[in-house]
């Protein structure tokens, strides 16, 4: 297991999954949340390239 911070919720993931009829994986779980990571950390970049305090929406 990562020593990282999940940064999704795990049994709303895991609802939509079951929702479609499938399971989901630990391991999905944390793909998922390195991707939600990633995505956050360059959004940041983006907002402190046009010198913002604030992530938006657009910096995604």
């Amino acid at each position: 297991m990562s020593d990282k911070v999940t940064l999704v919720v795990t049994s709303k993931v895991k609802g939509v999954v079951k929702g479609a009829g499938l399971l989901c994986s630990s391991t999905f779980i944390e793909a998922l949340s390195d991707k939600v990571r990633e995505l956050t950390l360059q959004a940041v970049e983006n907002a402190k390239a046009d010198k913002r305090k604030t992530v938006k929406d657009r910096d995604l």
